[in-house]
């Protein structure tokens, strides 16, 4: 015969056993222990236990990952070797309306002890961690850094450089059509020359167009020329530029995770959500 029993709230399973042909109590947690870890108990208890196995009232197996507390609400079978049991759990007292009040505000007192113990101490070591990790990023960046700034004085010299040879051709060329308008044809030749010569340049253009998808803009023209050579300097100095980038968005996540932490825990408050980046 096997027999359930409550004590102080957790059921107790009492069962023979089959070796030793003595009677033995097993405290179950309804809300932890499922079906499997209750029969391997069993099994561990007495070696001779070859099969233990739970079914319901119907005949089909319940499964070794249900919880105990779900098996306890209605019959079941308990077969162990090739004896068969059949369980009646009792019926649990319902607990009273004023006895559950009490338990959830003791629960919530609980809860509240243990945020104003662990919580703090949490948030400090999580707080030296990030601090470390900024270390150990900013002692990565620091090369990085200064071979960008080397490359990028580099490549905004050569920009400034060839807007300067831009300026001087266009100055160059505008000399030269006054000097060949007034001092050596007339403009009856010098217009057709400066006719094609303004569609040349448009043609130009929109050759630049055709190949960027941009309008030529000077900032941006000279954005990304700054950018052309920046890369082409990169890698001939062997500049990671990704793995810069990639160093530089952690930095900025642990200095963001860092002031949400340190922002709450000054107040002694939880730690805001962080969200995951898109």
């Amino acid at each position: 015969e096997v027999t359930i029993n409550y004590r102080h709230g957790l059921p107790v399973v009492t069962l023979t056993l089959p070796t030793r042909s003595e009677r033995c109590r097993f405290t179950v947690k309804p809300m932890v222990t499922t079906v499997g870890a209750f029969l391997q108990d069993v099994q561990r208890e007495d070696k001779g236990i070859e099969r233990a196995e739970v079914f319901a009232t119907d005949g089909s197996k319940v499964s070794d990952a249900t919880l105990m507390e779900v098996l306890l609400m209605n019959d079941f079978k308990l077969v162990v070797n090739n004896t068969t049991y059949s369980v009646s759990p009792p019926v649990k007292d319902k607990l009273s309306s004023e006895h559950a009040t009490e338990m959830e505000d003791i629960k919530s007192l609980v809860h509240r002890l243990f945020v104003a113990l662990h919580l703090e101490d949490h948030q400090v070591r999580k707080e030296r961690e990030l601090l470390q990790k900024l270390d150990h990023l900013k002692e990565e960046l620091l090369p990085l850094e200064q071979m960008k700034a080397r490359i990028m004085d580099s490549a905004d010299a050569k920009t400034s450089r060839l807007l300067w040879v831009g300026l001087a051709l266009m100055s160059t060329q505008g000399g030269a059509l006054a000097w060949l308008t007034w001092w050596v044809y007339s403009w009856d030749i010098m217009e057709p020359v400066t006719y094609f010569i303004t569609y040349g340049s448009a043609m130009a253009f929109y050759a630049y167009f055709v190949l960027t998808r941009q309008d030529y803009i000077y900032p941006d023209a000279k954005d990304r020329q700054f950018l052309h050579y920046f890369y082409r300097k990169s890698k001939k100095q062997h500049f990671n530029v990704e793995r810069y980038n990639k160093l530089k968005e952690d930095l900025a996540e642990a200095e963001e995770s860092l002031r949400r932490l340190r922002q709450p825990l000054h107040l002694r408050l939880p730690i805001q959500e962080i969200n995951d980046k898109d």
